[in-house]
């Protein structure tokens, strides 16, 4: 029996073909991999004594050969197969365990240079597993070293069956498949176009409880990317304490982070159903958070607190009896810690602050699932101080009317449209989430801010149609209006604005969130 053994991984890789030429494997490998199995004293051939070639083009050249490739994809149940091997002295090969060049982590340096990047495409490791893959029935491969010890017990005990052997090669097509994927983005990072084919690699982060439903099976995935940082967010968040993390949990932990961390100053959001319920920005991060829970204490019970500042002994504190699922901070206090590990539903989560958050966009692609197909678009990622501001009244807006209608319109983008804020003091008073009618949406905002919607200002993710809202708004005490602008009536709007002394901005930007 004849297996070759070439890794970029070399974790476990000596054992493995230790144990492979015990059972009586000749092992061949080549470079590095051959070096370090023969430092280990495992007895290893080189490839060029199969080929009968050397390595040729600084390595770019080992395996490309018939007496390689023949021996992977001659079928055992063939005879003409067979006897072709033997008519042109080739033997067959009944085990490749080869994992591929470093290539994401390569083109992930800061710095690195196409040259590099070219240097780390494998072309024979690739050619070697499909050969193999495609051949799975004659041939094992393995791409995992999480795979070695259960190749080897299979083989203490005779041999591995084929649903053992079809599942490894599914991982193997798979392995290359990842590979492919990375390869492709990092050629096309310099383009602002969509390409005509694309596919999108995912790596199993964890399983989870359950997804939207108990009767769900569910798992989360993380996203291979292949240039920029990767351990930013909540898919690399660390789970510092409590059960395992549902479905849900993880939809609302995300909605709550990207709040938190959509603002350069101390904020805290909670998040209810992926919606914004509670939000508030102030230099004392415990205040931050009793001024979010003030803006819906009903709503904020079983929902998901995000603090893009050190969560404190304050904080902790300040939340008392009320139920949360999710914690998720960049930081705890010891004392904080400690004390929020007693409470036995919670989920502490540790993220990464992204690098410049909330002053230089965090750009990503935003892949939405519909039956049989994705949407995909870029990100609603704008930089704070980028948003050009058109008063269209004739009052224009305070310093203090400017500060809270910036913080709206942040803010905003984060709640499903239709999408109405009320704000004041930079903190969110009430919100009209993912209704139909705009009207709708102002009318409960206004009812959740109740009476603190006096002095308030109102952002709108998208224009209004009609001046209804205006004058909604102005009935329960708004004196400053923050919308993109664009309709038709715009001008309606703005007479009802000045009739009731009202500031009105317009962005030209609109925020729907679907």
């Amino acid at each position: 029996m004849r297996a070759i053994v070439s890794v970029s991984d070399k974790s476990g890789v000596t054992d493995f073909a230790s144990k492979l030429s015990r059972l009586g494997f000749e092992v061949f490998s080549t470079g590095g991999t051959r070096k370090a199995l023969a430092e280990a004293g495992v007895p290893v051939k080189s490839v060029s004594e199969i080929t009968g070639f050397p390595e040729i083009l600084n390595g770019r050249v080992k395996t490309l050969h018939p007496a390689v490739h023949g021996g992977l994809l001659a079928r055992r149940d063939s005879k003409s197969h067979m006897e072709e091997l033997a008519k042109n002295s080739i033997q067959p090969i009944d085990l490749v365990a080869v994992n591929l060049y470093p290539f994401v982590q390569t083109v992930s340096r800061e710095g690195v240079t196409i040259d590099e990047a070219l240097e780390n495409i494998d072309i024979g490791g690739p050619t070697m597993i499909r050969a193999a893959a495609k051949n799975f029935p004659g041939v094992i491969v393995v791409v995992d070293p999480a795979d070695y010890q259960l190749v080897v017990d299979k083989l203490k005990q005779g041999d591995l069956d084929m649903t053992e052997r079809k599942r490894l090669a599914q991982k193997a097509f798979q392995h290359v498949a990842m590979y492919d994927t990375a390869i492709s983005q990092y050629l096309r990072q310099d383009s602002q176009d969509f390409p005509e084919d694309m596919t999108i690699a995912l790596k199993k982060r964890y399983d989870l409880r359950y997804g939207e439903n108990p009767h769900q099976k569910a798992a989360f995935y993380a996203e291979q990317i292949v240039a920029g940082k990767q351990d930013t967010g909540i898919t690399w968040a660390r789970q510092l304490w409590g059960k395992e993390l549902s479905f849900n949990n993880i939809l609302d932990a995300d909605a709550a982070w990207g709040a938190a961390v959509d603002f350069a100053a101390s904020t805290v959001a909670i998040v209810k159903h992926t919606n914004t319920c509670g939000l508030a920005s102030h230099p004392d991060i415990a205040e931050a958070y009793r001024r979010a829970f003030a803006g819906d204490p009903v709503s904020a019970f079983g929902g998901i607190i995000a603090s893009n500042r050190k969560v404190n002994l304050e904080l902790v504190e300040s939340i008392g009896n009320t139920f949360y699922e999710v914690i998720i901070a960049s930081e705890y206090d010891d004392g904080a810690l400690e004390a929020l590990k007693k409470r036995k539903n919670l989920r502490i989560l540790l993220a990464e602050l992204p690098a410049d958050y909330a002053t230089t966009p965090i750009g990503y692609m935003d892949y939405r699932r519909v039956k049989g197909g994705l949407l995909v678009q870029a990100s609603d990622s704008l930089a704070e101080g980028s948003l050009k501001l058109k008063t269209v009244t004739k009052r224009q807006p305070t310093r203090a009317e400017l500060e809270d209608l910036m913080f709206a319109w942040r803010a905003v983008k984060h709640i499903k449209s239709n999408a109405i804020l009320l704000v004041k003091d930079r903190t969110l008073l009430g919100m009209g989430a993912g209704q139909p009618n705009r009207v709708v949406s102002v009318s409960l905002a206004s009812t959740k801010a109740g009476d603190k919607a006096r002095g308030s200002v109102l952002a709108s993710d998208a224009m209004f149609p009609f001046p209804d809202s205006v004058e909604q708004a102005a009935g329960v005490g708004v004196t400053a209006i923050i919308q993109p602008g664009g309709s038709i009536r715009d001008e309606d709007s703005i007479a009802a604005a000045d009739k009731h002394d009202i500031a009105m901005v317009f962005t030209g930007i609109r925020h729907f969130l679907h």
